[in-house]
């Protein structure tokens, strides 16, 4: 707020002593005990302040709920909700700060920022808050704790900040300038000039930058550039405040008056389609503040100064009856705040007082708000106090440790000798990668260190654990990688290798020779490859998703099934999710849980991927939970309602994993609360013990699903927050159990590795017969253990070692509502006969069908693969046998392994994060039929997404019913893309160029033309893609798309949804047509389809020799057709069509494929001409496009 017209013996107000013993008014307490505390120098005593009483607050209505006092008499200069906790922030113009927790406003935490300035601003972010003073800006934790403190020039005053994203500030005030500041490094990344000085507001869209100045005008500025796009000029002396809400603008603020400024009282309103003002706002207040408050309209809220408020319609008129009193303590209101929730407004007033107001009794601050973490209370007893004035005082009376070890300062002098610290030595990597010229080595940087940083190791060998991201030195030498050499070849992350052809000359055959598909690991937030597979194999999982399919737009139900079909086609080649993570990105819990990962993130390693994967697991199992339970779906996508899947009560998914629980909360005033609540997985939670005291697995998942607990929670018999007693109890067992394991430190790694040690003597003592505890076995002695002279036929020493797992568990319902868990192997099946039948008596035996591990890396920052057990029907689809295997996903690598690898967890390396059980006989119990739930409805025509389309602009004409196609029609295809992320490339020491990451291409246009009948050439799909990310480039020249035709709002195309499109292409997929175009592998590659090759008839193929270049479409057009295509940009229609016509040429020059001898000869002339031409095509005298004669006259005809 720019405070310029207020009260101007506020601007010499003297901070007073804000020490932590300072009295504050709180509502529950007796004024009577704060009776001689003065408020101001008037001598208002707080015993003046009314109490409140309980107030019932009406639904719907602002009403005042508590009001607290922050600090007595100091005025409040900024407050602020958190927009991660149930928490608010006030800061004061003495520099200090409080926070108040949940709708009671309880004192959370309180600190000084600054000794002499006011704070001005506040900010929460997810690891804390940003306090912005005159020339300083703090960021410190929820509890006080500086994290940085980033001094301005002196010269700064400084008024207002605005995140621009997670890591990016912006800061302005009186200056003609704003900082920009990056939040990782703490430095100021760029200073943008200011035409207009005295920035003290900034908001910011999706679509400008907003500035408010303290002449009056608001500047809208670009979010790239910064430059000015447009400018109000609102009022001609100050601004006070001003907010924005869709295509709206308001402001309020000061006009200039004969004597001086004045406070208008009309709110300047613009409208930010037409750039223009529209009638002004009277109100009846004198507004100070105002905030756009958009619950089931887009109502404003304006405050004045001496606390009323008033809600009005921007485009309507202010109705004095809608004016409400805040009764301040002061004489004047100096801040205001809305809760992102908007169920809650603050308001702090000059005497330090704080006023909450509700529209309802139990209000939350956020939609989705973390837990709050609160200090323990202190449990040492206290000590008497010592007087240390006493001269003869005996020290003894200090307590402390007792110890029995000597202490370093009874070392010996004579026994101690300085010693320097030794260099460290060079990295085996660049050692071993270094090519020597002449008495000089260069290396690539194998960027394992940060920059002008040398790390030196104060022992001789690291800690084996220390969290899951140091690796011991390697024994090996130059040969192997240092940070690799305990871990397996097959279990390292895979990178794929860029040349110039992109991926066409990579060699996925070499890291999988098995016909499963595997999942291209660089596009953004990959890291969930291994648990797209882990859902694959689960069978009713995977026809469910198959048999869904819904009307949203971002449905990653409907994605995860587009890319299950894609893996079910596949035989052996990769797949993307591109399609899929596209929508994952678009689903705002999933931002909010922190499961979208920065490029940068994910490059580096920052992010836990064990913690990452175990949150994903739990988000998407309930974001397709909620997906399979919307029954209404639009009648073009009607089939899926059919599957036998459907039930009218709970989504299959629920039906698969859910599990019904009855919590019990006893609370020790002996009220007991009960609650049934259902989950979707289950958490491993460790029993405290470090004695080496033995486990089954079976006792530790007991313990975690019947969880019995002390929490302090609130009780409304006692009406606030006690100790509880909460037990956890099960009712129904689900289908398929789901475990994430928490292993996130080295307590938890420590339990594993102890419980495989007991486990791994326990085995060894069963096989060998033998009770001696201290004997070792050798390894001869061990074979002969399993020799088939033996009784027995033993296990191999290694395939016992680190396992605590079991491959299955036995659960059982008690008649007490118990459950009994135990761990269940083939013997004991054997002794209790078939699983099946007992499940009739209430017992279930759960098989491990998959195992998700992180694999710890120094280098890399690890990666995550999984251990999946593929059944019978996989096998008989993709390779005629009938049997079950295990096999290790590791993006595109895959490979067989030994059941045993996938319960081994060597704690140093490989750590294991989710378990998949799944019952026996599940495939049994559901109906496995897929149908296929797209219909040719999805080709007749649709509503353009854009505003501005008209029919005169129509490119196509969709197909009628006598022209749906049959197997085997022709389909001429082109697209045209755009880039979302450009190319990432190094230039390596000897000057070649190696990619790192290729670029991002996005699908912008896809055009496909009738191969066949008398419309032959004519398009009946030109769908331009509608995107909501931001586009880097264009590529006008090749694509012939414009900023602006992806845009809704003002795009002139025929713009539809990508899923739209996608249907369409699979339905003629899955018809059988065959598709003719130049190029169609990258274009199906970057709509994500896969397409048998059967289907495909690729003019780049066609006309190509062995060995020899690949020939541009242009230059085929102008050898073949005597057509010159491309002159300024592509056109998709013109490359369908030119296409088609190559095709033609093509079958009547090879006679159908029937004389591949005379046709070789063509091509042989062809590349002859081109070397001649240099491939390039001669510049035509008076170009006219064939499209412009042929189809769009053949368009009008029709």
């Amino acid at each position: 707020m720019n405070f310029e017209g207020l009260d101007p013996g506020l601007a010499e107000y003297a901070p007073a002593m804000h020490s932590a013993l300072d009295p504050v008014l709180d509502a529950h307490l007796n004024p009577s005990l704060l009776q001689n505390v003065e408020l101001d120098p008037e001598g208002v005593a707080l015993e003046a302040l009314p109490v409140q009483e309980s107030v019932h607050i009406m639904e719907g209505v602002y009403s005042e709920l508590h009001s607290v006092v922050a600090e007595v008499g100091v005025p409040v200069s900024v407050s602020h909700f958190d927009l991660h906790e149930e928490m608010l922030w006030v800061g004061s113009h003495g520099g200090h700060a409080t926070s108040f927790f949940g709708p009671a406003l309880e004192r959370y935490s309180s600190f000084q920022v600054n000794g002499s300035d006011d704070i001005r601003q506040i900010q929460s972010l997810e690891n804390g808050i940003l306090f912005l003073t005159k020339n300083n800006l703090k960021y410190m934790a929820r509890g006080g704790l500086i994290i940085f403190d980033y001094l301005l020039d002196e010269n700064e005053d400084m008024h207002s900040l605005l995140l621009t994203d997670s890591s990016t500030l912006l800061v302005g005030g009186l200056q003609n300038h704003i900082l920009e500041i990056d939040l990782n490094t703490v430095q100021e990344t760029q200073k943008y000039a200011v035409e207009t000085p005295g920035v003290t507001i900034m908001r910011q869209t999706n679509r400008f930058f907003f500035c408010g100045h303290t002449s009056g005008k608001v500047s809208l500025r670009d979010l790239r550039t910064f430059k000015v796009e447009h400018e109000f000029d609102a009022f001609s002396g100050s601004l006070s405040d001003f907010d924005v809400h869709g295509n709206l603008l308001a402001a309020c603020g000061f006009s200039s008056r004969l004597t001086g400024l004045a406070c208008d009282r009309f709110l300047k309103v613009y409208d930010l389609r037409m750039m223009r003002a529209i009638t002004p706002l009277q109100v009846h207040v004198d507004p100070a503040f105002l905030r756009f408050i958009p619950t089931y309209t887009s109502r404003l809220a304006i405050i004045s100064q001496s606390g009323q408020c008033q809600f009005c319609e921007p485009t309507g008129l202010a109705n004095p009856a809608d004016i409400f009193h805040v009764n301040p303590v002061g004489p004047l209101l100096m801040t205001f705040d809305v809760s992102a929730s908007k169920q809650a407004l603050a308001f702090g007033d000059s005497e330090g007082c704080v006023h909450l107001w509700t529209d309802s009794p139990e209000p939350s601050f956020n939609p989705y708000s973390r837990e709050t973490e609160f200090a323990l209370p202190c449990l040492v007893d206290s000590l008497p106090p010592l007087d240390w004035s006493q001269d003869l005082l005996p020290l003894s009376l200090i307590p402390v440790p007792l110890t029995t070890d000597t202490l370093l300062s009874d070392w010996p002098a004579a026994n101690s000798a300085p010693a320097p610290r030794r260099a460290p030595p060079v990295d085996a990597e660049i050692l071993r990668t270094m090519k020597k010229v002449g008495f000089i080595g260069y290396a690539p940087n194998p960027r394992t260190r940060l920059r002008n940083q040398i790390p030196y190791r104060l022992k001789e060998s690291d800690s084996e654990f220390d969290s899951f991201s140091q690796v011991t030195e390697s024994p090996v030498g130059r040969e192997e990688e240092p940070h690799l050499h305990m871990v397996s070849k097959k279990y390292r992350k895979v990178t794929i290798k860029y040349s110039k052809l992109g991926l066409e000359d990579f060699d996925f055959k070499h890291y999988n020779k098995t016909l499963f598909a595997g999942l291209e690991p660089h596009i953004p937030n990959a890291y969930c490859n291994c648990m797209i597979q882990v859902l694959y194999f689960l069978e009713p999982v995977r026809c469910l998703i198959q048999n869904h399919l819904c009307q949203k737009e971002f449905c990653l139900a409907c994605e995860l099934g587009f890319l299950f079909h894609m893996l079910d086609l596949s035989r052996g080649d990769p797949c993307q999710g591109n399609n899929f993570l596209r929508a994952f990105r678009t689903i705002p819990e999933a931002s909010a849980l922190g499961l979208i990962l920065a490029d940068s993130d994910e490059a580096s390693g920052k992010g836990n991927l064990a913690r990452l994967i175990q949150r994903w697991n739990r988000f998407i199992l309930t974001q397709l939970h909620q997906d399979m339970q919307e029954l209404e779906v639009p009648q073009a996508y009607r089939g899926a309602g059919g599957s036998s899947f459907c039930s009218s009560g709970d989504s299959v998914i629920g039906q698969l994993f859910s599990c019904e629980m009855e919590n019990c909360s006893l609370c020790r005033c002996g009220s007991e609360t009960v609650r049934a609540s259902s989950t979707l997985l289950f958490t491993l939670s460790y029993p405290d013990d470090k004695t080496g005291k033995n486990y089954d697995f079976a006792q530790v998942l007991k313990r975690s699903i019947c969880l019995d607990q002390n929490t302090q929670a609130w009780c409304d018999t006692c009406e606030k927050y006690q100790p509880t007693i909460q037990t956890r109890n099960i009712r129904h067992l689900p289908d398929i159990l789901v475990i994430n394991c928490e292993v996130n430190s080295s307590k938890e790694a420590d339990f594993w590795r102890m419980q495989a040690e007991v486990a791994f003597k326990m085995a060894v003592k069963k096989h060998s017969g033998e009770v001696s505890k201290n004997k070792e076995f050798a390894l001869a002695d061990w074979k002969e253990l399993g020799s088939p002279e033996g009784v027995l036929v033993c296990p191999s020493i290694e395939e016992l070692k680190n396992v605590w797992l079991p491959f299955s568990i036995r659960m059982k319902m008690t008649k007490n509502k118990g459950l009994d868990v135990c761990n269940w192997t083939d013997g004991d099946e054997m002794q209790w006969g078939p699983a099946r039948a007992e499940e009739e008596h209430g017992v279930c035996v759960y098989d491990l069908m998959a195992t998700v591990v992180h694999i710890l890396d120094s280098r890399t920052g690890g990666s995550l693969v999984a251990h999946i057990k593929v059944g019978e029907t996989y096998h008989q689809r993709k390779e005629g046998v009938t049997h079950q295997q295990w096999y290790l996903f590791n993006d595109f690598l895959i490979e067989p392994i030994d059941k045993h690898e996938a319960v081994q967890f060597d704690m140093n390396w490989k750590v294991p994060a989710i378990l998949y059980y799944v019952k026996r006989n599940l495939n049994s119990r559901y109906n496995l039929n897929i149908k296929n739930p797209i219909e040719a409805s999805v080709l007749l025509a649709e509503a353009s997404l854009a505003r501005k389309q008209r029919k005169t602009h129509t490119t196509f004409i969709p197909l009628m019913l006598n022209e749906m196609p049959q197997i085997g029609d022709l389909v001429g295809l082109d697209a045209e893309f755009v880039t979302l992320n450009e190319e990432e490339a190094e230039l390596r020491s000897d000057g070649t160029k190696s990619t790192i990451k290729p670029s991002q291409m996005s699908v912008a246009r896809i055009t496909c033309v009738r191969g066949q009948g008398p419309n032959e050439g004519i398009p009946f799909i030109d769908d331009y893609i509608s995107t909501q990310e931001q586009v880097v480039d264009y590529l006008t020249q090749y694509s012939g798309i414009k900023p602006g035709d992806l845009d809704a709002k003002i795009s002139s195309k025929h713009l539809t949804t990508l899923k739209s499109t996608y249907l369409k292409l699979r339905f003629l997929i899955d018809i059988g047509v065959k598709f003719v175009g130049h190029g169609l592998q990258k274009d199906f590659r970057v709509i994500n389809l896969m397409v048998p090759k059967d289907q495909v008839l690729d003019t780049v193929y066609l006309f190509h020799m062995p060995r020899k270049r690949m020939i541009s479409l242009r230059f085929l057009a102008w050898y073949f057709l005597d057509l010159k295509i491309q002159g300024e940009t592509h056109d998709s229609i013109e490359d369908a069509r030119t296409a088609l016509q190559l095709y033609r040429k093509y079958l009547e020059l090879s006679k159908n494929g029937t004389e591949p001898e005379s046709f070789h000869k063509v091509l042989k002339g062809l590349y002859e001409k081109g070397r001649k031409m240099d491939w390039k095509v001669p510049e035509p005298e008076g170009q006219t496009s064939p499209k412009n004669a042929a189809v769009f006259s053949s368009v009008l005809a029709l």
